[in-house]
């Protein structure tokens, strides 16, 4: 039987709703990466050239990513990430951390270096104190939150 549901008024939902499907983070990775032109985007992804377009838009009307011309006969577009775009790429270290431990531990395909020449580890701390915000160590509160 199907029950009333009232979703929780919730961040991560709205963040998904902009860019939770698969062919939306790719493209945001391909820019992270440096990619700007929209068939390279197209042969990295493996994304199909409709779907591609319509994310693409998509990122470009929630501030995500900015268009910009490069050629007018034909015309064509560069992509490249907007600041809150660029915030994004701390959400997909984390995400690959997260595949490099679990999925593949034994040859990530890809690793991140700092400038000071040392592998980028992600970590989500405490605003305040600094002290890694694990699991177990923290708790949510705020306005979207309900008990059982």
């Amino acid at each position: 039987m199907p029950r009333d549901a009232e979703p929780r008024d919730c961040s991560i939902a709205d963040t998904l709703d902009l860019v939770g499907e698969r062919w939306s983070l790719l493209a945001i990775r391909e820019l992270s990466y440096g990619v700007r032109r929209f068939d390279q985007i197209v042969h990295n992804t493996g994304a199909s050239r409709d779907i591609l377009t319509a994310r693409l838009r998509k990122l470009e009307s929630g501030g995500v990513i900015r268009r910009e011309r490069y050629s007018d006969h034909p015309v064509r577009h560069e992509y490249h990430l907007t600041p809150a775009g660029a915030e994004l790429c701390d959400v997909l270290l984390v995400l690959m951390r997260w595949g490099d431990r679990h999925l593949n531990a034994d040859d990530p395909p890809v690793r991140w270096q700092h400038s000071c020449g040392h592998p980028v580890a992600p970590r989500v701390i405490c605003a305040h104190c600094g002290d890694d915000a694990r699991t177990g160590t923290h708790s949510p509160t705020g306005r979207g939150i309900r008990t059982p």
